[in-house]
């Protein structure tokens, strides 16, 4: 059977890098292909890489069918999930493939409320409808607690990869999938403006570093700003209290000393009304 290469799934993963594909091939040239490649019908699913060294070494290799795909999305979620299960893989790579799993499975779910869709298209040579099984649906992702599962990161390294996606310039995303920056620094770098990140970037790991760093800066300066107001604002807030409690004490004393001048007053009055109404 002729294996047919279909270049939109083979790069629906992220390509090896350099090094990978050669420890690969050292690996298959030294053990042989041990694993199957993966078909649906005559479509290639799984083993591009390992595909192409064989037929470039003219190494054997063995096919197996996959039975239970039904459509080109059953593909790309089973592609997901095996990738997810890799422990070969980044925690950005993790990341992106459980946020694209999340959109597959909203999609799905969401045509499957609006009514029955037409028949999809199938590779000629796949099995027959009647002779495959319904595969079992993917559990809804609709939490970002739920991506982070299925990727086993933290909620917060899912929403810096959100950012990331959605912020980032292409170049920034490729230094974050060869490892030269962090998740964390990159989702900060990708708030810049798109010619600051690149420029970052071109500079090198260092100035990465380094743009992440003002970044945070520029972020925690305000935050502690505003905190100082707000202490010095209860700080004043203090003293002015203070100064009440001052003038309610001088007020109450300056009323006592009133009182006791007053009855000083009367009884100095008393003694002189005595002593002119006395005899002489």
């Amino acid at each position: 059977m002729d294996i047919v290469v279909n270049e939109e799934l083979k790069a629906y993963i992220d390509p090896l890098s350099p090094e990978e594909y050669e420890a690969l091939e050292r690996s298959l040239l030294a053990e042989g292909c041990r694993d199957a490649l993966v078909l649906w019908g005559d479509v290639l699913v799984d083993g591009h890489n390992r595909y192409g060294i064989c037929r470039k070494h003219g190494l054997p290799f063995q096919t197996v069918q996959n039975t239970r795909f039904r459509t080109l999305e059953d593909v790309h979620l089973w592609m997901i999930d095996q990738h997810l299960g890799r422990r070969s893989i980044s925690d950005f790579q993790r990341g992106v493939l459980a946020l694209r799993k999340k959109e597959i499975v909203a999609e799905r779910r969401a045509r499957a409320t609006a009514g029955p869709a037409p028949a999809p298209e199938v590779p000629a040579s796949a099995p027959s409808a009647e002779a495959i099984g319904s595969a079992p649906p993917p559990a809804p992702l609709d939490s970002r607690e739920a991506v982070a599962k299925a990727a086993r990161l933290s909620s917060s390294q899912v929403v810096m990869i959100e950012k990331i996606q959605k912020q980032a310039a292409p170049e920034l995303v490729a230094a974050v999938k060869s490892g030269t920056i962090s998740i964390n620094a990159a989702a900060a770098v990708a708030t810049l403006p798109a010619e600051e990140q690149v420029a970052a970037v071109v500079a090198g790991k260092d100035e990465l570093k380094q743009a992440a760093k003002r970044v945070r800066e520029s972020k925690r300066k305000p935050r502690e700003e505003g905190a100082e107001a707000q202490e010095d604002g209860a700080q004043h807030g203090d003293e002015l209290q203070a100064l009440r409690r001052r003038v309610a004490e001088l007020t109450a004393e300056n009323g006592a000393l009133r009182r006791q001048l007053a009855a000083l007053q009367a009884s100095s009055d008393a003694k002189e009304g005595a002593e002119l109404s006395a005899p002489f």
